[in-house]
């Protein structure tokens, strides 16, 4: 399932319902004189705080980053999520002007890496234009790069021309794939939120690029269609994120599959092979159904449909939509048709394989056993050795592990003292219950911590025995295992509070 997500994302130009929305964060007069467009930029330091795993009452580590912004309606800046995250404290500084705007994230999507400030100052504004957006820009056409790379503080402008336009995943989230558009032009550190123009329009914003150890002048740059689906989508104030159909499928090139699943020899149609039950489609397709058509569009054997002149992937359908719409489907299901309509109330629920930001790092700390939920985060800070918390990572989507356990609990660290001396061969096992109660999540875990009881009997997957505890002497060492670590709170159920 993890490799399907990976597959089912991507975007093309939105409708146009969607884009008069879309607009009114970017009205302003075609082809903007490049004098206008440098008065429209903004260099972006973020003081930022990144999260502490490891010890996760304590603070993480302080850091300084920049990046690029640009002026997106008359009083609001558009960057990169990545420029952004973790923020503690934004200044933003305009060519020119010595002065340093306080700015605010006023919506974040870290699925697509993109961001939208809002600047304290209304001052900061004197003298910008919006820019206007514009469309997908020719492979072999030029583009203009501006920003703020490393190796100066003035404004840099490079130049370069557009090579592909394709699916890749988004480097800031880890598993999110969308359209993107590589481009030749230098792209480096601090270019990142910067507008790429073509004849004075926005045709894409610069966000990621290959080492010169990996390849020579590759970047890419996020395309406007993807801009105006963020935009549009938080117009009502509030980020949705991306809707995701949740299914797998196999292609029907097969000549003796398209007979056996009794299709006609006209090249239509793909096989759903799974279908993720906490996904939109669950209850409504099946595995074995085969999808002939979605939106009336029809679908090809190799699982792609034409959509404004260009063969993209099906999925790319249900990525136009928003939360609350729906999609319409047109099944074979044992060799009936079948018509469906998928309503899409919610985005995918566990983001466990996600990068998480601007959010703590929940945990329950008792008698000295640090317990966390197994995270992207979690295992990138803590270089775990048992092999089952990478097969549950991996599975986690796949083998639908989040039935069991929404979130996998893990005991993560020990905070040595005598009442757990001998307890190190539990560490970095998966929590299955505590006296008796299953344990799915971490407030289950706090609520059993909770309940009055002379022992604690913990049982962990793939443990023959059990890890137990006295209350008695959990109480006794509870302020000399803070004291001795520096432990501010035994647990955060929290993971926004930040």
């Amino acid at each position: 399932m993890f490799e399907a997500r990976m597959q089912l994302r991507g975007l093309r130009p939105l409708k146009p319902l969607f884009l008069l929305v879309a607009l009114a964060f970017a009205q302003s007069a075609p082809a903007a004189d490049p004098a206008l467009v440098r008065k429209s930029l903004a260099r972006i330091s973020n003081t930022s705080q990144e999260p502490n795993y490891r010890q996760p009452w304590l603070p993480g580590l302080t850091m300084s980053s920049s990046g690029t912004g640009w002026v997106v309606s008359k009083d609001r800046i558009l960057t990169n999520a990545h420029v952004v995250s973790n923020a503690r404290f934004l200044t933003l500084e305009k060519e020119n002007d010595p002065k340093k705007y306080i700015a605010e994230v006023e919506h974040i999507a870290h699925d697509c890496d993109l961001a939208v400030l809002k600047v304290q100052d209304p001052a900061f504004f004197k003298g910008t234009i919006p820019l206007d957006l514009g469309g997908i820009p020719e492979i072999e056409t030029e583009v203009s790069v501006y920003g703020y790379p490393i190796g100066g503080d003035r404004l840099s402008v490079t130049r370069g021309v557009v090579s592909r336009v394709d699916f890749r995943p988004y480097a800031h989230s880890g598993i999110d794939s969308h359209l993107t558009i590589q481009i030749d032009a230098a792209i480096n550190p601090g270019n990142s939120g910067g507008p790429v123009l073509q004849k004075g329009q926005v045709v894409g914003v610069a966000f990621q690029g290959f080492s010169g150890d990996v390849a020579q002048n590759v970047g890419y740059m996020i395309p406007t269609p993807v801009i105006r689906r963020f935009l549009t989508d938080i117009s009502d104030g509030h980020y949705d994120r991306y809707m995701d159909l949740s299914i797998a499928t196999f292609n029907t090139l097969n000549p003796a599959m398209r007979k056996g699943l009794g299709l006609p020899e006209d090249d239509k149609g793909v096989l759903v092979s799974s279908v993720a039950s906490a996904g939109v489609c669950s209850g409504y397709v099946k595995p074995g159904d085969v999808i002939l058509a979605v939106d009336a569009l029809s679908v090809a054997s190799d699982g792609t449909v034409e959509l404004e002149g260009e063969r993209v992937q099906m999925a790319e359908v249900a990525e136009r939509k928003f939360r609350g719409d729906s999609i319409q489907m047109h099944l074979l299901r044992d060799r009936q048709i079948v018509d469906v309509t998928v309503p899409l109330p919610q985005a995918w629920p566990f983001p466990m394989q996600a990068n998480q930001f601007d959010v703590n790092p929940t945990y329950v700390l008792f008698g000295g056993l640090l317990f966390q939920p197994l995270s992207r985060n979690l295992l990138s800070s803590v270089q775990f050795q048992n092999l089952r918390l990478n097969y549950f990572f991996e599975a986690f989507v796949p083998k639908e592990i989040y039935n069991e356990h929404p979130e996998v609990i893990v005991l993560s660290n020990i905070l040595a003292d005598p009442i757990n001396t001998y307890l190190g061969e539990f560490k970095e096992s998966i929590v299955e219950e505590v006296n008796g109660t299953p344990i799915r999540t971490l407030k289950d875990l706090a609520d059993s911590f909770e309940k009055k009881s002379e022992f604690y009997v913990i049982k962990f997957i793939g443990n023959g025995r059990p890890l137990v505890l006295e209350r008695s002497t959990v109480e006794a060492a509870r302020e000399r295992i803070r004291s001795r670590y520096g432990v501010q709170s035994e647990l955060c159920l929290d993971a926004t509070s930040r």
